[in-house]
This record gives structure tokens, sequence and C-alpha cells, in this order.
């Protein structure tokens, strides 16, 4: 494997890419957000088929109770807005047939027929299962602009979407697996 030297205009720029890519959250913690009570979400079977729209509690837990029931890379990334290193997640390279969750409150977020190898090395999709399942945030961080995909119902921090992605809709969902569960599709 050839090796060679950054140079320092390299370096500067290259180094908040470099400091996501590694896994690095956020120094100060995000500022805390009133959510709403309620929040209207999309509803899905086990076999991914739409149950319809509902209105549903928002999740809100205090920062030791969610320290409680996540590991500790899942809480930096859906708590503190962190980033998993890159082909380290359990999702990146899988290929089961259902849906991802989030792994704080449960709701349905990806199918997995929307799901492709981007390369990138974080598990992507062209699609979120419901866009009432999600919520997108303008994201200024790192000395970037992207769009934060965040989970409509608990906030929890999910990953980012660019426009690079395949058709039909161009667009490239780049998700942390740590922020996902699996649950395999049941006929039905």
């Amino acid at each position: 494997m050839k090796h060679s030297k950054w140079t320092r205009r390299q370096f500067v720029w290259g180094a908040p890419s470099l400091l996501a890519l590694a896994g690095c959250a956020r120094a100060a913690e995000p500022a805390k957000k009133a959510l709403p009570a309620e929040v209207t979400i999309e509803n899905f079977s086990k076999s991914g088929q739409s149950l319809g729209k509902v209105k549903v509690a928002t999740v809100v837990k205090t920062e030791d109770e969610w320290r409680k029931l996540l590991s500790p890379e899942a809480f930096t990334v859906t708590r503190r807005e962190g980033t998993e290193r890159p082909y380290s997640g359990e999702y990146n390279d899988h290929h089961g047939d259902g849906l991802y969750h989030c792994v704080c409150c449960d709701t349905p977020l990806f199918d997995s027929r929307t799901k492709f190898e981007s390369g990138t090395g974080w598990p992507s999709f062209w699609k979120p299962i419901s866009n009432s399942n999600v919520n997108e945030i303008l994201d200024r961080s790192l000395m970037m602009v992207r769009t934060a995909v965040n989970c409509r119902r608990c906030d929890a921090h999910l990953g980012h979407v660019f426009d690079d992605g395949p058709d039909p809709t161009g667009l490239r969902y780049c998700m942390n697996s740590v922020s996902l569960k699996f649950a395999a599709r049941v006929a039905g």
C-alpha cells in the first residue's frame, strides 16, 4: 500500500472531515430544543405495509435515562450528534430483508428495500420509510453545511442526507448503525 504525505493545505482543509470520520462528537452538548408533546408518524406492520398515520407522544428522557438505555457509542451518536467510524457499524454490510427502527424509540425509519451499497462505510438508503418519521435539519457543524436526519418521535440523531444517491430519488441517507436496530420482515 503506497502512502503519501499530506501537504499543509490538505491537512488544514481535510482535518474537519477526519474528525467526523474518527467518530468525534461535537465539543459542546447540542442546545436542548423543546419538543412538541405529540407528533404524527406513519406506522408500519412487521411486513413493511403502512398502517397509516397516527399521533403519538414524543419520547423525552433525561440524559441519565438515555445513558442507561443505550450503549456509550449509541448515546454519543443519537443524543450528542456524534458519528461512528466508517466501516465499523454492524449494518454497513448488512443485507437482511426487513425494517430499520430507531434504537431509542423503535419508530420505523428505513426499509431494507431502499438500502444500497454507497461505498462510504455507513449504511445508506435512498429514502426513509416515511417522511413523517424523520426530520431534516440544517447542520453547520465541523465547518460544513449538511442536512442532519433525526427521528421525529425522539429527536435521536441518525446521520445525514446527501444529494449523491441513486435513482429514483438521487438521495443518500447516510446513517449510523448504532442509531438503528433491525427487525426482519415478517410475511403478512
